[in-house]
Parts: C-alpha cells; sequence; structure tokens
C-alpha cells in the first residue's frame, strides 16, 4: 500500500520517535521531500548536549534496519539523518517551547506596522497559540496563521 508524503512522514516518525529516546536524543523533525529527481527522507535529531556526526551515524544505524522491515516507504530514496543546527526552523509548539528564550526571526505572510520581518527574544506561547516574541523591550504577539516562517537567529561575527 502507497503511503502519501504525510503518511510516510507519520509512519516513520512512530518508528523514529522512541528509538531517538532510546539512544538519548530527541525527535525534532521528520520530512520526506523531493529535490530534483530524488526523493529524501530527513530525520533530525537532537538531544541538551548538541549532536555531532558519530550521533547522526549511530541514528542511521540504529533507524536503517528498522525503516526495511516496516517497509514504510515503497519507492527509491536516500536517507539522511541531522542535527537542526544552530539556525533552525519551529515548526510545532515542541520546538517553540524548546527555544524560549533564544533569538528568534518571524517572517511575516504580510507585513505589521510596516514590517513583515522581526527579530527579538523568544517568549514562548500565550493562552491563545501566538508566538510572542520581546522585541527591544517591547513584546509581540504573531498569530500563527500570519507566520511564513519562524526561525532561531545566530548574529554570526
Amino acid at each position: 500500500m502507497k503511503k502519501n508524503g504525510g503518511g510516510i512522514v507519520k509512519a516513520v516518525t512512530k518508528i523514529a520517535e522512541p528509538l531517538a529516546e532510546e539512544l538519548g536524543y530527541f525527535l525534532w523533525d521528520v520530512e520526506y521531500v523531493k529535490e530534483g529527481a530524488d526523493m529524501y527522507l530527513r530525520i533530525t535529531i537532537d538531544s541538551e548536549d548538541g549532536i555531532n556526526i558519530d550521533d547522526c551515524e549511530r541514528m542511521h544505524r540504529a533507524i536503517d534496519p528498522l525503516l526495511d522491515e516496516a517497509d514504510p516507504i515503497e519507492d527509491a530514496y536516500h536517507l539522511e539523518i541531522s542535527s537542526p543546527g544552530i539556525e533552525r526552523e519551529l515548526k510545532t509548539d515542541l520546538h517553540v517551547t524548546a527555544c524560549e528564550g533564544w533569538d528568534v526571526e518571524v517572517r511575516l505572510y504580510a507585513p505589521i506596522d510596516g514590517a513583515k520581518s522581526y527579530l527579538g527574544v523568544l517568549v514562548g506561547l500565550d493562552d491563545d497559540g501566538n508566538v510572542v516574541l520581546d522585541c527591544n523591550g517591547t513584546e509581540r504577539k504573531f498569530a500563527r496563521a500570519s507566520i511564513a516562517s519562524l526561525k532561531t537567529h545566530y548574529e554570526f561575527e
């Protein structure tokens, strides 16, 4: 039975999440995407101590036979295991909560007060699910539906 991209992500998440936890990581994201002619299954892991190449290899070796056994993807694909990196996209409430206190950039679909991009410190989510930022001492709230992207921001010197 062929699964769509969302079904594949759910099936892989069910396999990857407990495995990541068993190995001392937590699952940050799973993506199944087409790039050029190729399909990629990207599993992103993180830990309190960060992720290095050895962690990625360890997760890859552990999950590869489980994916072969479960066979959630009919077609050929490339398996990639990575860390979310220092500038990471915050897609879920869990991501937002995990990065409270970090510098972030909110990019909006439409301008608010003349701007489509805001930098600030991530305060978190309010009771209505809005993303709350401290922008130089001014609290700003952004409805999730208005946000095109929310990413951590790092000033490279």
